[in-house]
Formats: structure tokens, C-alpha cells, sequence
């Protein structure tokens, strides 16, 4: 059995402008189909689902979506694009114009972190930083 699982997005009537907002920001973006109620776009091979809902449901923290960046520029890039009219988190968080919870975060965070020798001063360098910045985080096993 071949199962197609995605997560569905409710903005409050803003779908589409949504999908626009992360078409400018994605390269590897597209359009799978659309109308008045739903859009079903594809950002960098995932399939996500925008549902122009009313306003009595809104975003959580509980919900993010990862991008793991090869490189501080991607880092900076994504963190300012995805950041306009948004609000920073720590530890790499943000949330979009729309209420989206983003984590840009470093490919190898998470290795950094699953090691038993290295994730104390990772963990003590990422609490403070807002946008992550990659120097710090090796600055601080080294």
C-alpha cells in the first residue's frame, strides 16, 4: 500500500499568499494544484498542503518546519527571508508573517548534539544565540 502523508497548513485566508511568500524564497519550488479552498505546493521535494481556513485555528511552536543549511550563508539567507515581518525565536527559531514555525538550523546540529562529549558545549553555546551562527557553535567543542 503506497500512503501519501503531508502536513496540511491552515492559514487564515492566506493560502495563496503564503505559497507566493515561499515561492519567493525556495528555489526549488512549485505549484501542484489550486483553488479558492486549498493549494498543494512542493517546496524542495516536500509536499506540503495550504488550507484557507477562518481565524479560529492559528500556528503553534508545536509544529515547525527544519531547514538544515550546508553553510552560515544559507543560515542568513533563509533566517532574513523567512523573517521578514516575522518574530525571532532562540536556538534558531523563527516564526513567519503567516505564523509558520521555522528551525534554520545547521546539517550537522544534530550530530553535534547526539554526541555525548561534544552536546554539553553545543547545548551551552545554542541557548542564548537567536539565529544560529555556525563559528560559535565549533568555537565552543574546540
Amino acid at each position: 500500500m503506497s500512503t501519501s502523508i503531508y502536513p496540511c497548513l491552515w492559514f487564515d485566508g492566506k493560502a495563496q499568499e503564503a505559497a507566493e511568500f515561499y515561492k519567493s524564497i525556495f528555489s526549488s519550488f512549485k505549484i501542484l494544484s489550486e483553488n479558492p479552498m486549498v493549494i498543494i505546493f512542493e517546496i524542495n521535494g516536500t509536499k506540503l498542503m495550504g488550507l484557507n481556513g477562518g481565524p479560529m485555528f492559528t500556528f503553534s511552536e508545536a509544529i515547525s518546519l527544519v531547514i538544515e543549511c550546508k553553510n552560515q550563508k544559507e543560515i542568513d539567507y533563509y533566517w532574513e527571508k523567512l523573517g521578514q515581518d516575522g518574530k525571532e525565536n532562540r536556538c534558531g527559531w523563527l516564526i513567519d508573517k503567516f505564523g509558520l514555525s521555522w528551525q534554520i538550523i545547521p546539517s550537522d546540529l544534530v550530530k553535534l548534539m547526539s554526541n555525548p562529549e561534544t552536546a554539553p558545549k553545543v547545548d551551552q553555546a545554542l541557548m542564548p544565540m537567536i539565529k544560529i551562527d555556525i563559528a560559535t557553535l565549533y568555537a565552543a567543542i574546540n
